[in-house]
């Protein structure tokens, strides 16, 4: 089984290799219409938590921590079948996590795609 995720922003354009489209966002986008989503799924329960996201702010100066904190988030129960459905989903085709952010490497999508691949 070979897993594949990749990260997105959300307001680019579908594209074919991009397998399943997830959205890991917790909060819908601004100005983008369902139909122009093209999403498989909305995945809220993978997102960061909203105490870490408002601490975070996207200021790069907080990636480090943002990351550390976001995957040992990860790691707890309640995050736990949300990734594993990532798996799973992975396991048939290829992912992309969607994710609004302008910085898509300081993203939560670009750390759980590192994470899903096994690049803690």
């Amino acid at each position: 089984m070979s897993e594949r995720f990749s990260s997105r922003r959300i307001y680019e354009d579908a594209s074919p290799q991009d397998g399943k489209r997830v959205l890991v966002d917790r909060l819908w986008p601004r100005g983008m219409s369902k139909e122009r989503a093209q999403l498989d799924e909305w995945l809220r329960d993978v997102a960061p938590s909203t105490d870490l996201r408002r601490w975070y702010q996207h200021d790069p100066e907080r990636f480090a921590g943002f990351r550390d904190r976001y995957i040992a988030e990860l790691d707890d129960a309640a995050h736990r079948p949300a990734v594993t459905h990532l798996r799973d989903l992975a396991a048939h085709d290829g992912v992309t996590l969607l994710t609004a952010t302008k910085d898509i490497d300081h993203s939560e999508a670009a750390v759980l795609a590192e994470w899903l691949s096994g690049g803690r």
